[in-house]
């Protein structure tokens, strides 16, 4: 088997319904097997898939898991030479597989790569190639630099807004929605970590995988278009949480040894101070419709 295609579902039916259809309308050489975990969907997505797919391996668990958890369980369940994360809310193109598989099997020092990742409306998906949130990357980014000083590297350390998204290059960090591992990284580093819920794992498995002295590549020549959910809608209180408590986690982590006690406070301060802004703009945002959209399936993560 060449690749696992690990696709982790929760009330997304619709979504995952589209995503496996794309899957199995690739065009490739390659052996490939799908496995769905389901985080005890309530929205009927076990028995679609199973009836629409008969030959999607599924795991149904008795309970929502999280993220990095249940793409654990669908790792140890997987036999491919390479592992691919891939959002149940995402549309692949028929040479997606093709295309990063070949990369990988040309680059042996290649940990992790990932594809181009475009939103609906054609613009891109800023999370599918990043670098890593150190104190002062992730300063810059959350308080505005970035956007004030779009082609500044010192102010886009974190979202490489001043690198041409066309191009190919080496980055640090790509975006859980779609990654594609090597087997022999994730034997050498171990999965993804399950202290994460549902944000900042896959920054975390970036971070483990170029520490061990694999490369992480950023490959535009094919892209997959992520559905997300709308970004006006009014979010639960868990996913704000979850996504703050994450870069809390990483920070934690991989940083609170390097940096001195004044910038470690600075930074949970920011993290608090963000977390409790993030409470106010969504207490003000008046909810919307979803249109089947689950409010656990991940969006971009910004830890």
């Amino acid at each position: 088997m060449d690749v696992s295609i690990l696709i982790v579902n929760y009330n997304t039916q619709r979504l995952t319904l589209d995503c496996l259809q794309s899957v199995f309308a690739s065009r490739t050489q390659y052996r490939y097997e799908v496995i769905v975990i389901d985080n005890h969907s309530a929205d009927g997505s076990v028995e679609a898939i199973r009836e629409r797919y008969p030959q999607v391996t599924v795991i149904a668990n008795q309970e929502n898991t999280g993220f990095a958890k249940a793409n654990n369980q669908g790792i140890k369940a997987a036999q491919g030479r390479y592992i691919l994360l891939l959002n149940s809310d995402t549309i692949v193109q028929p040479d997606t597989l093709e295309t990063m598989i070949e990369l990988m099997d040309r680059r042996p020092e290649l940990g992790a790569a990932g594809c181009k990742v475009i939103l609906p409306d054609g613009s891109l998906d800023k999370a599918c190639k990043r670098g890593f949130p150190t104190p002062s990357a992730s300063f810059y980014y959350a308080f505005g630099f970035s956007r004030r000083f779009p082609y500044d590297p010192k102010y886009n350390q974190y979202q490489l807004g001043h690198l041409d998204p066309d191009e190919e290059y080496p980055v640090d960090v790509l975006v859980g929605a779609f990654m594609l591992v090597r087997r022999e990284a994730i034997d050498q580093v171990g999965g993804l970590d399950e202290t994460f819920f549902m944000y900042g794992e896959d920054i975390d498995w970036c971070y483990r995988i170029k520490e061990a002295g694999w490369g992480i590549y950023y490959y535009p020549r094919t892209y997959i278009v992520h559905v997300k959910g709308g970004s006006a809608r009014r979010r639960p209180l868990k996913i704000i949480y979850e996504f703050h408590r994450a870069m809390w986690v990483f920070h934690r982590k991989h940083y609170f040894k390097k940096y001195s006690m004044i910038t470690n406070t600075a930074v949970y301060m920011g993290i608090t101070l963000k977390f409790l802004m993030a409470l106010v703009q969504n207490k003000l945002t008046p909810p919307s419709r979803t249109d089947g959209r689950s409010e656990e399936s991940r969006t971009e993560v910004k830890a």
